[in-house]
């Protein structure tokens, strides 16, 4: 049964991911993959340390958009201290995550991003059974080793 809540979720307003080079993930997002740099900021507010439980906390914090009208944010941060060691991203590791974007023609995304020097997993794949039977799929890596996954929907008619 369905929890009953006395509240409920309107929409998504970011996914967060921490890098470790916001200028070099800046450079990835916004130049190789094309993606709108919405916004840039340090984030060091008494609020934000202690919302992560980290007093004093300074994050340099940038913000892109995900949807045409920008209302879905993808939003990297970058610890200007406490900053953690690397972790495993593989997509097998509970609690890991990837972002899928969806792309038009997702083998001349895949010829252009593997030119600029992009690492992928395999070439693009075609979906042969479930619901996106007919599309296209492929998993790419960012500089910090989080998984992206381009997505081309199947024809119409599929």
């Amino acid at each position: 049964m369905a929890a009953v809540n006395t509240w409920q979720f309107t929409t998504v307003h970011h996914l967060g991911l921490t890098v470790a080079d916001l200028e070099r993930s800046i450079r990835f997002y916004r130049d190789v993959l094309g993606l709108t740099l919405a916004a840039r900021r340090l984030a060091d507010a008494d609020y934000v340390g202690q919302q992560v439980g980290q007093p004093d906390l300074r994050l340099d914090v940038a913000s892109f958009c995900l949807a045409p009208d920008c209302d879905v944010l993808l939003q990297m941060a970058q610890y200007l201290n406490f900053a953690g060691p690397p972790s495993d991203q593989a997509t097998n590791r509970p609690g890991n995550t990837h972002l899928c974007l969806v792309v038009d023609d997702i083998h001349a995304a895949y010829r252009d991003l593997k030119a600029k020097g992009v690492t992928f997993k395999t070439e693009p794949i075609e979906i042969t059974a479930g619901p996106h039977k007919g599309g296209w799929g492929v998993y790419l890596l960012d500089p910090d080793g989080y998984t992206l996954e381009l997505h081309q929907r199947p024809p119409a008619g599929l």
